[in-house]
Formats: C-alpha cells, sequence, structure tokens
C-alpha cells in the first residue's frame, strides 16, 4: 500500500505540466509569487482559493510531496510528507508522518518597510529512525519579510525562527532570489543563522518557470558543508529538483 501511494504521488506530479498548459489557455496569467525558495520561506503568500502541490526529489531517491491551500485572504495552510529511498532499487521504502505548514501574512509592506508573515513549518531533513526525529529540523514557529531592493526583480528575504522549543535556540535565515523577465530565477540561501552545534546551511538554485503555473527548480543544498550530524550520520552537500504547480480551487 505504501509503494502505491507514493507511485500514486509521482504520477500526479507527471501529469502538473499538462495541466498547467490547460490553465494557461484560459487567459493571460501571471506569475504566482513565490512563497519559498529552497529551504527559506517568503512573506509571499497564495491568494483565498489558491492551491499549490509541491514534489522535491532529494539524495537516496527520497521524494518530499507538498500540498498548501490559500484558506483565507491572508492565510495558508499546508501539509508535507516524505517518502525515503522511493527513487531506485532499494525494497526498504518507508513513509514517513505528514508535517504541517501555516502562514499568516500580517503586513503588505510599504515603502521602506518589508512585507512581513508569521509561520510555522515542521517539516525537516534527513529523518533519524532510531529518535524518530528529522536531524535538520524544520523551521518551526517563524517570521519573515520580504521586500525588493533597488534593482527590479532582486528580492530580499530575512528573518528569525525557532526549530527546536526544548533547546529554545533563536536562529536566523538570509535569501535573495532574481528574476528575468517572469522566466528564470536565480537564488541563494544562508539559513540556519547563529549556532555552531547546528551549523548554518548555503543553498543555490535556479528556478525555471516553464508557464504562470508550472515551475521547475534545481538547487545545492549545504554547499560546503560535509560533516557529520549529532549522531554520527553523514552530513553531505546534495542536489535536489522540485516541480511546483499553483492552481485555484
Amino acid at each position: 500500500m505504501k509503494k502505491t501511494s507514493a507511485v500514486l504521488i509521482l504520477l500526479l506530479a507527471a501529469a502538473l505540466p499538462a495541466l498547467a498548459a490547460k490553465d494557461k489557455d484560459k487567459g493571460e496569467a501571471v506569475v504566482m509569487p513565490d512563497i519559498e525558495l529552497i529551504d527559506v520561506p517568503t512573506a509571499g503568500i497564495l491568494d483565498y482559493s489558491g492551491f499549490q502541490m509541491k514534489s522535491r526529489f532529494y539524495s537516496g531517491g527520497g521524494v518530499l510531496g507538498g500540498l498548501n491551500f490559500g484558506v483565507m485572504e491572508r492565510l495558508n495552510l499546508g501539509a508535507s510528507m516524505t517518502v525515503d529511498k522511493l527513487i531506485g532499487s532499494s525494497s526498504d521504502v518507508r513513509m514517513r508522518k505528514p508535517e504541517i505548514q501555516v502562514k499568516y501574512r500580517f503586513f503588505d509592506g510599504g515603502y521602506y518597510i518589508p512585507a512581513m508573515a508569521l509561520g510555522y513549518d515542521s517539516q525537516g531533513s534527513y529523518y533519524d529512525a532510531g529518535s524518530k526525529k528529522y536531524l535538520e529540523k524544520g523551521k518551526g514557529l517563524y517570521v519573515v519579510g520580504s521586500k525588493e531592493m533597488g534593482i527590479s526583480n532582486l528580492v530580499l528575504h530575512g528573518g528569525f525562527n525557532v526549530s527546536d522549543f526544548d533547546k529554545d535556540y533563536f536562529f536566523g535565515f538570509l535569501a535573495a532570489n532574481y528574476t528575468m523577465e517572469d522566466k528564470l530565477a536565480f537564488i541563494l540561501e544562508y539559513d540556519n543563522l547563529f549556532h555552531s552545534d547546528d551549523p548554518s546551511r548555503f543553498n543555490a538554485g535556479m528556478r525555471i518557470y516553464i508557464t504562470p503555473y508550472f515551475q521547475f527548480d534545481m538547487g545545492l543544498r549545504e554547499m560546503g558543508r560535509d560533516g557529520i550530524f549529532a549522531n554520527g550520520a553523514p552530513r553531505k552537500s546534495e542536489r535536489i529538483i522540485q516541480l511546483r504547480y499553483n492552481t485555484s480551487f
């Protein structure tokens, strides 16, 4: 049953380009705002009745699937789940418990002040079956600001988060994306700042807007951060691919 569900997720992801083309036929469309980059959230949200489906393919043949809904004018709710070792020949396919995402945009920004959003994201990376926790925790509770800075289509994002309420660690994150003619965007992220015992991460990527509704991402996570986690597991840079499909319901 687990494998069947995972295969259905992949088939749905494969059908997204056709769905996007169908939406494009309805008329002139505008590229949706980026609600997240690679690991860093933005102050962007889906409009009321908006819907986003995401698939991320990560190291070890794993797949992360996510759904996000614009349930109110400024409020987004979502859920995600990882399936380890889905791609490849391994028979040890593991589905992890679903995680939740919530984001509320409380300020739309002004001339000097960025748009601001408050959110919660429990989706982490590198699941440890022994402790039943992610070695890289999700953002947890966070506040983020986003603003176009000086150059047209260059947007800076920054914020703070608490991912582990047991330790009460206070982290920071910074990111930037530059979009060229609503066709191609370049992304840089500096994540997980302030605590040496939980190292920072440098990510880079490229986002291709195949249609206004369908995006294809290629990224590198944890560049130059090879090492080990606290439990002795290897920590390595990884290549990821992401697919996103936006529409409304």
